[in-house]
């Protein structure tokens, strides 16, 4: 009996171990949309024609609520587990690396981006001379698939990965897996909105190739959020993720930063690198006790300032990596002093600078290429031994 009590015990434990190790704003979605679903399951609401995405109501009647209502109702109950459990890998990952705030203004951008885009195709393919196609501004779309998609192509293109396993069966290049799932999808399931998802993913693709840039706040806008007194409970949460310490503008790697030249881009071995999917090192001007290489990253309240775990050295790197610009605003001495609270600030020297060219000449001199060169040795800490097992690694 004592072990059938544990084996009984161990469940209800690992869902909340699971559930307590979400982080803040990926949660609150996942309850979000649970349950707004569970509430119209009880009260018999089905009129999804008033909040769904219609492109002919947003049109005929500025009807802009649509935007967001949209993506937070669900149909059934296996849209909405399935969309939630997609969220939860992608949220966790992304909400680590920029920070709670961040990503919560990451979500409300890519779904009045994906609504735009939506009505705009839905209009342009309904009304063109030569096949019009009317039905679509008449196609009624709800869930938060859309945004899931758009989050699908960010992380992929974070994480540098070449290759994506789709549903465990098979693998696929990580560059078409977004495509792929959305071919999949199209023909696995019914009632999917292919241009909802379509959307999803060219709003992704906007997002990491620099074209959102201009909309994307600096550093001081998810300070002052952060620093609201409205918003001091949730910031005293375990789960909830600071974005003062992360990287600045908070912006992912994006393709416009490469100074490849264009006829690189579809050069097989660029695609194949994880140098296309991150950015080239830009000369930076360096603040007096600020490392550009090493900015920081989005760090829950009351982490300390002890030796990073592997699983979070692994997270540095991706920080590290999404450094890809220069502060457009001066950093305050209230930022300095929250930054201080996460990590301490590392110092360059002249000598430091030139033993990291010097390195970096030598794996270059190896045969490895530029960009994966320094930021392994990025990673790394300067040593060329931890470089070099990360850059084989990486060809393995």
């Amino acid at each position: 009996m004592r072990p059938n009590i544990i084996t009984e015990a161990g469940i209800p434990t690992r869902l909340n171990q699971w559930w307590s190790s979400i982080p803040f704003i990926t949660s609150g979605v996942v309850l979000i949309c649970g349950a707004i679903y569970l509430l119209c399951l009880l009260v018999g609401y089905d009129s999804y024609d008033t909040i769904c995405f219609l492109p002919s109501a947003v049109a005929s009647h500025f009807q802009v609520y649509r935007f967001y209502t949209s993506v937070l109702f669900h149909g059934s109950l296996l849209h909405v587990l399935f969309n939630m459990l997609a969220l939860v890998p992608l949220g966790m990952e992304l909400e680590r690396i920029m920070g709670s705030v961040r990503l919560l203004f990451l979500m409300f951008l890519l779904a009045s981006t994906n609504a735009i885009l939506h009505l705009t195709i839905a209009f342009l393919v309904a009304y063109n001379p030569l096949y019009p196609v009317p039905y679509l501004v008449n196609e009624c779309s709800i869930g938060f698939s859309g945004v899931i998609f758009s989050m699908i192509v960010i992380e992929t293109s974070l994480s540098g990965v070449q290759s994506r396993s789709v549903f465990g069966l098979f693998n696929v290049p990580a560059k078409w897996y977004a495509w792929i799932l959305l071919v999949l999808f199209q023909f696995l399931a019914s009632n999917v909105s292919l241009l909802g998802h379509l959307c999803g993913i060219l709003s992704g693709f906007a997002y990491t190739y620099g074209l959102f840039n201009y909309l994307l706040p600096g550093p001081s806008f998810y300070s002052k959020i952060e620093g609201l007194s409205a918003l001091s409970v949730c910031v005293r949460r375990p789960g909830f993720i600071l974005c003062t310490g992360g990287t600045a503008y908070g912006q992912l790697p994006t393709y416009s930063n490469t100074s490849a030249a264009p006829s690189a881009l579809i050069n097989g071995n660029f695609l194949r690198n994880i140098s296309s999917w991150m950015p080239n090192r830009q000369a930076s001007t360096v603040q007096e006790g600020e490392d550009p290489r090493f900015p920081g990253r989005a760090r829950t309240l009351g982490s300390t300032g002890a030796e990073p775990t592997e699983r979070e050295a692994s997270a540095h790197l991706h920080a590290r990596l999404l450094d890809n610009t220069t502060p457009s605003e001066p950093v305050t001495n209230s930022q300095h002093a929250v930054a201080n609270t996460v990590r301490a600030d590392a110092t360059v020297t002249t000598d430091q600078v030139d033993t990291f060219d010097e390195e970096l000449k030598k794996l270059v001199g190896m045969g490895f290429e530029k960009t994966q060169a320094e930021v392994a040795l990025a990673a790394a800490d300067g040593d060329p031994n931890v470089a070099i097992e990360i850059l084989m690694n990486q060809q393995g």
